[in-house]
């Protein structure tokens, strides 16, 4: 739904200072995320860490133009000509009023659950059992906080039939800004347990403030074996429908009569229930305590909103496992890391150890922190924990944290060391040794457990590549300068940024604002993102198995066809996500990827239409040929047939879809086919694809001689006998070899290297790591410097000589050789 910013306005109680028209349809509060600047309203929130206010600068520059401020910039008018500034009191509260405004346009049955476990897969549960007769609209992921609920219920739409929304707590008092903005028609208390307690004085006063949700609802489904929420529901008058389950009380709504796993199926449970007096079944592909209860809460759901028994019996097996926060990555030494840094609770502890049981392992260790758990005495928490860990077959223990290692005894496994933070425990041996294992690292955010993560990645080199920063920027501005204001600019830092690093490399076109950075698959993505990236991604490549690592970073995949088309809407679904960016890659001539702009394009409108789990950001092709003139009348077919179908794609959406086809080559040579971005790639990296001409050199290779030595005609160098001497030679030795990115079609005298600016051809073959050069009429000892390609001898003398292009050299990089980076 689309609001002008006169009712935006209204709604929110704001003061206007601007007066140019628009109209809302997206709600931004944190600056990464942009997506649509043209119809985005932003919302400048003051955190304990941060101020919203700071990016409003950042904001107008890449294309917003509604604000919602708590103090109106100085100089508005001259500084922001064309903004809306909607002063209010507090931005939070405002965002919060807009929300509810929302929620008051429709009247249909809205789900709103709380609990302290369990909310995230009851909410996609339900609605993997209601989507196939019903349009449904829920929490994207776990948008369950005080700015994550308006963002969840702003989601409302004109197709919307049921709503399904999160609301979480941490302290007294919040849930009932959440209840004013989901205003549910049935409330749903999942579970209670001890996340947050220590922020509530008992049990039951979280419970209460967690049945806040239900006050004005017409049903409320919850389990009434837990004493603690059936005592708390009797003290609060509820006055809607009860609908309770349980497996003991036959005069429960929903009575659980009997749970077990289906001999035909070990992987499987079998539910028998009583609902309405009938008994009835249903079996689901899950086994542990959690997924039972949790599917037993959906049940009761979707029979009150009407599901059949025989529905929710078809519907039942076919639920899908709900994406949890935990991170599996393979370590150093044999070892694999499970990474779980969510929730530092006794509660999480358990999913994770029930996550990690269930993977084979010859040894399972536990790396966890204090827990941050109050309502519990230290000595009784680190009891529970020792029994679970035993339980969950855990055969080693490290303790990091004075809580833990004051609580030492308490755990019962032999093989235990503990330590009073990571630094510590880095600088030990328990950390050394770690071999052959898999580690679940259970840290609270505070001890820093990622540097356990690091360490075990670590890659040392000695050769290296400096990287000239200034260079960068240079060659940046100097195809800005073909480039109308208004034209977007993405730059290519796939391959690690040509092999120059994509970190440093994008933290730089960051500052010198950049609307987008393109890698080729979504673990460049990641990396960039865990680096403090906060850009636009792009990813050009998408693997089907990264999805779920592409929704947790904010990457933003290219879509060449209707298979990966559809396996990322499945996805989508599954992760609980609309309105996912993508971008949308049609083939004009290059014949790799892409969809056919005549064939294609109806299909293609079709499929993206009728869903709302991903919508076009960008729509693209590539020229086969910009580089040379020779190629220009199929370069003019290729716009031609990017016109059609880009425009066709467009004609099907409201909003802005930007069309970009020129490359490096094709800002230059294609002017007048610039449209609304650009893509830059080795022309930012100080090559002109046009005529291979240098432009700022950003990436020189160097190394230093190890050793020399004087060897006579009558001698060859190296393996196979290769290097022939027709003099008496000094010969030095360099640690670069192929493993390093250095061809090995460089050796015996095919190329180069300079040592005190003189050349020194390569002698023999060049080995993994090292490779040896002809010294001789050159003045240089052991130590002096070496460069491979660089400032002073252009990486084109290396593709030239390797009849390949620039790319390949640069790309070809090791990634233990280190990169060092610099600016003047």
């Amino acid at each position: 739904m689309k609001y002008s910013i006169e009712k935006v306005t209204t709604l929110i109680g704001a003061r206007r200072y601007g007066n140019t028209e628009a109209q809302v349809s997206w709600l931004l509060t944190d600056s990464r995320s942009l997506c649509f600047p043209e119809e985005t309203l932003f919302f400048a929130l003051k955190t304990q860490r941060n101020d919203g206010h700071r990016y409003i600068q950042d904001l107008y520059n890449r294309g917003v133009r509604q604000f919602v401020v708590e103090q109106v910039p100085e100089h508005f008018e001259t500084l922001y000509p064309e903004a809306n500034f909607l002063r209010v009191p507090h931005t939070l509260a405002a965002l919060q009023r807009l929300a509810e405004r929302h929620r008051d346009e429709f009247d249909i049955p809205i789900v709103g659950i709380t609990g302290s476990n369990g909310k995230t897969m009851v909410k996609e549960w339900l609605y993997q059992l209601l989507l196939p007769s019903q349009r449904i609209v829920r929490s994207p992921r776990s948008y369950n906080s005080q700015i994550g609920v308006p963002l969840s219920v702003w989601l409302l739409n004109e197709q919307t039939e049921v709503g399904i929304f999160e609301a979480g707590i941490s302290q007294p008092g919040e849930m009932m800004a959440l209840r004013d903005i989901i205003q549910p028609t049935i409330g749903v208390l999942t579970t209670l347990g001890a996340a947050h307690q220590e922020n509530f004085r008992s049990m039951e006063e979280k419970c209460m403030e967690k049945l806040e949700l239900m006050h004005d609802t017409e049903a409320m489904v919850y389990c009434s074996d837990n004493d603690i929420i059936s005592r708390c529901i009797r003290r609060m008058s509820y006055k809607g429908q009860k609908i309770s389950w349980s497996t003991c009380d036959d005069q429960a709504t929903l009575f659980v009569k009997e749970i077990k796993t289906l001999t035909s199926s070990p992987s499987h449970s079998q539910i028998t229930y009583i609902w309405n007096g009938e008994e009835n079944c249903y079996s689901i592909p899950f086994i542990d305590e959690a997924s039972i209860e949790n599917s037993i809460t959906c049940a009761a759901i979707a029979l009150h909103l009407g599901l059949t028994p025989s529905e929710l019996a078809d519907r039942m097996p076919q639920l899908e496992p709900v994406a949890m926060r935990l991170e599996v990555k393979e370590g150093q030494r044999g070892c694999v890391l499970i990474n779980d840094s969510y929730n530092s609770d006794i509660n999480s502890l358990d999913i994770a150890l029930d996550f990690m049981q269930r993977r084979e392992a010859k040894k399972r260790t536990l790396i966890l922190s204090d827990i941050f758990q109050a309502g519990v005495s230290p000595a009784e928490l680190y009891a529970q924990v020792s029994e679970l860990a035993v339980k969950r077959g855990i055969t080693k223990f490290i303790g990091v944290g004075p809580e833990l290692t004051a609580q030492a005894d308490k755990i019962q496994i032999a093989d235990k060391q503990f330590f009073a933070d990571v630094k510590h425990f880095l600088s030990s041996d328990a950390f050394t040794s770690l071999r052959d294992e898999m580690i679940l690292l259970k840290g609270a955010r505070p001890f820093g457990f990622d540097l356990i993560t690091e360490q075990l990645e670590q890659k040392v080199h000695e050769t290296i590549l400096e990287v000239n920063l200034n260079a960068v920027v240079e060659n940046l501005n100097y195809y800005r300068s073909f480039m109308k204001p208004e034209t977007k600019m993405v730059c290519m830092i796939k391959a690690d940024a040509y092999g120059a690093g994509a970190v440093e490399i994008a933290k730089t076109l960051q500052e010198h604002r950049v609307d987008y950075l393109a890698v080729a698959v979504a673990d460049e993505g990641v990396t960039l993102r865990k680096a403090g990236i906060t850009a636009n991604i792009m990813i050009m490549n998408p693997e089907m198995t990264a999805f779920k690592t592409m929704f947790d970073y904010d990457l933003e995949p290219e879509v060449y066809s209707f298979r990966l088309l559809d396996a990322l809407i499945k996805a989508a679904r599954k992760e609980g996500i609309t309105g996912w960016p993508v971008h949308i890659k049609l083939d004009t001539g290059m014949h790799r990827l892409g969809f056919d702009p005549e064939r294609d394009m109806d299909e293609l409108v079709d499929r993206l239409t009728h869903q709302q789990a991903v919508i076009p950001r960008s729509v693209f092709s590539h020229f086969v040929g910009s580089d040379s003139d020779d190629f220009d009348n199929f370069s003019r077919l290729q716009f031609k047939r990017f016109e059609a179908g880009s425009q066709k794609l467009q004609a099907a959406f409201s909003h802005k879809i930007l069309r970009h086809m020129d490359n490096s080559a094709g800002i230059e040579h294609f002017p007048d086919r610039q449209l609304d971005m650009c893509r830059l790639g080795l022309g930012l990296y100080g090559v002109d694809p046009r005529d291979n001409r240098i432009l700022h050199t950003v990436s020189t290779l160097k190394t230093t001689i190890l050793q020399m030595h004087d060897v006579p005609k009558s001698e060859t160098v190296g393996y196979s006998r290769k290097g022939k001497l027709d003099r008496n030679s000094v010969i030095a030795a360099i640690p670069i070899g192929y493993a390093d990115g250095l061809n090995r079609r460089l050796g015996n005298r095919h190329c180069y290297c300079l040592v005190n600016g003189q050349k020194a051809e390569y002698v023999g073959n060049i080995c993994m790591d090292v490779a040896l050069i002809d010294v001789t009429d050159i003045p240089c000892k052991e130590g002096d410097q070496v460069e491979i390609f660089g400032e002073h001898l252009p990486v084109t003398v290396l593709s030239d000589v390797l009849e390949t292009i620039p790319y390949e050299v640069l790309t070809g990089i090791s990634n233990r050789v280190k990169r060092v980076y610099f600016q003047d």
